[in-house]
């Protein structure tokens, strides 16, 4: 009888040993360590989402336009716009991530953004990130 053997990362094969950091930093210790590829990724992608274009300093290609559509007008071109901007953003800078759904939606009445990312690792189960901002 055939067996599958599931896809696992070889980072993840040591239990004990941490991968990164997640965000938001809001541990006791400051840092709340990560210790599978998936969190760690999902902390990469809300790091690149919140980090502006030019914001570090021997990377400024990394980083989303966020902060460019965050003053402007909310209407829903703008979303529509700033939406296609983030796929596009998000495939060419994690290439091993396949993106299902992107949504971005102002809330007019908050004055805020909602974000929400649906996307796969791995061929894996599906995982989801939402912003606020």
């Amino acid at each position: 009888m055939a067996y599958r053997i599931p896809n696992k990362n070889p980072i993840d094969v040591e239990q004990r040993v941490a991968v990164g950091v997640s965000i938001p930093f809001n541990a006791n210790d400051v840092f709340n360590k990560t210790y599978t590829t998936t969190d760690q990724i999902k902390s990469n992608i809300i790091n690149y989402i919140l980090t502006d274009k030019g914001e570090r300093v021997f990377n400024v290609n990394f980083g989303s336009s966020l902060r460019r559509y965050v003053f402007e007008n909310s209407n829903l071109e703008n979303s529509t716009l700033l939406q296609q901007t983030l796929k596009t953003e998000l495939q060419t800078n994690f290439p091993n991530v396949q993106f299902n759904q992107i949504s971005v939606t102002p809330n007019y009445d908050e004055n805020t953004i909602d974000i929400s990312i649906v996307y796969t690792i791995y061929n894996g189960p599906e995982n989801q990130i939402n912003i606020t901002i």
